[in-house]
């Protein structure tokens, strides 16, 4: 089991090495190609774009991936009673889209650019969610090669529809450039289910009632999925009122609008992804050891579920730590190389530390998922979203530009970790009674 774990890992982080350096150079293209302004305009929606998909999923791929990786079910019939369950969520999901997102883009975001995009992706989030379910059967079966070749593909055809489409749209707008974006999800995401089916094994046979919905799996799959998903939306609806509330504040402070898209752009666009660039090793031995929690804590092997989660935050610290330090000691560096700029220096240079407590909450949320504590990680992520909310319009009010939003940031970071920390801790100390 040692070894599988491993291997698992090693063959995750190869892919998450080579899909972030893809994503990176995605980002660098993206950001060169629609510019400061453009990039602070994608990231105004990309909140609400994370927030829509975490809906749309529903839980469901963690937990056909736990109920996969239990050993327990017919895994062709979870799928098609998991199937319609994602249908009727994504079809709700697209009226609401439609129906919000001129609130959204004038009231909300206080940029009417924003409308187009914010239409774009009641047309991308059924594909995000089918891709997931896909993608989440072959972590439950501890088949990780299907999910680093589909990624890989992912991207590669992100990247071509980027250089292709962006020159093409951007002389019509920004907001057409960054719909354009948007929707290049729906072929990206094709293409990823379409490697994932050619995984399948050849002999599989699907019979007319494997297509029928199982009650009961249906019910264990919301049992699971509902508690997941509330914790991911309400970090999702934490992501999606930042900007929200950082631009009210900001301006009812005195700052422009120009100045806050410009700075949070920065922030957004250049730090963050930065400082989380070790998340892709954390997020591989994260999903390694989904299902080997699930299935010992299945077989209430207590002993080995302890051993896996100290493994896997030794392991996201051994890469967390000299990352940390690189960037506090050269934070122009990489700026420089990637982005060719320097803004956001000092931000890196704040967030640094913090961001070490970040790459350690993967494997922690996931464990508690695999143990069937999802609750924990919802009051986890909700006492998180309010920490950070407060704090950022207080904080925003007091005329400090972006470092109330970074403040508040990094508050939140130590909250929710010393908290799921408290939770892992506390249910492994009651299992070895």
């Amino acid at each position: 089991m040692k070894e599988k774990f491993i291997k698992s890992v090693i063959i995750l982080l190869i892919g998450g090495l080579l899909t972030k350096l893809l994503g990176m150079l995605i980002k660098i293209i993206m950001s060169r190609l629609i510019g400061t302004e453009g990039l602070g305009l994608y990231m105004m929606i990309l909140p609400t774009f994370s927030l829509f998909i975490g809906i749309g999923q529903f839980g469901l791929p963690t937990a056909l991936s736990k109920l996969v990786a239990e050993k327990k079910k017919n895994n062709i019939k979870l799928f098609f009673s998991i199937l319609p369950i994602t249908v009727l969520i994504n079809i709700l999901l697209i009226i609401v889209i439609i129906i919000s997102a001129p609130i959204l883009a004038t009231t909300l975001l206080h940029d009417g650019r924003c409308l187009l995009p914010l239409l774009a992706i009641a047309v991308v989030i059924p594909f995000t969610s089918l891709s997931s379910i896909c993608r989440s059967y072959f972590f439950g079966k501890e088949q990780m090669t299907p999910h680093v070749i589909s990624n890989l593909v992912e991207d590669i055809v992100r990247l071509v529809l980027m250089l292709v489409g962006i020159p093409f749209f951007l002389p019509k707008g920004l907001e057409y450039a960054v719909c354009f974006i948007i929707l290049s999800n729906v072929i990206s995401e094709l293409s990823s289910i379409l490697v994932l089916i050619l995984f399948l094994p050849k002999n599989i046979q699907i019979k007319k009632q494997d297509l029928i919905p199982k009650k009961n799996y249906m019910k264990e799959s919301l049992s699971i999925g509902i508690p997941n998903t509330t914790g991911r939306l309400l970090g999702s609806i934490g992501y999606f009122l930042e900007p929200i509330l950082l631009t009210s504040t900001l301006i009812a402070a005195g700052y422009s609008s120009k100045y806050i898209t410009i700075e949070y752009g920065i922030l957004s666009g250049y730090v963050m992804p930065l400082l989380l660039l070790p998340s892709f090793f954390t997020m591989a031995i994260s999903q390694a050891l989904l299902p080997i929690v699930s299935r010992e804590y299945a077989r209430k092997n207590y002993t080995s579920v302890k051993r896996k989660i100290k493994q896997a935050i030794s392991y996201s610290l051994l890469i967390g730590i000299p990352i940390t330090i690189f960037f506090l000691i050269l934070p122009e560096l990489p700026l420089k190389l990637i982005y060719h700029t320097t803004e956001g220096t000092n931000y890196i240079r704040f967030l640094a530390p913090i961001c070490l407590f970040q790459y350690i909450q993967s494997p922690l949320s996931y464990a508690l998922d695999a143990m069937g504590k999802s609750k924990d990680a919802m009051v986890a992520t909700t006492i998180g979203v309010i920490t950070r909310s407060t704090l950022l319009v207080a904080l925003s009010l007091l005329k400090i530009g972006l470092w109330g939003l970074i403040i508040s940031i990094s508050i939140n970071v130590l909250v929710v970790t010393a908290y799921s920390i408290n939770r892992v801790k506390k249910h492994l100390t009651i299992y070895n009674r």
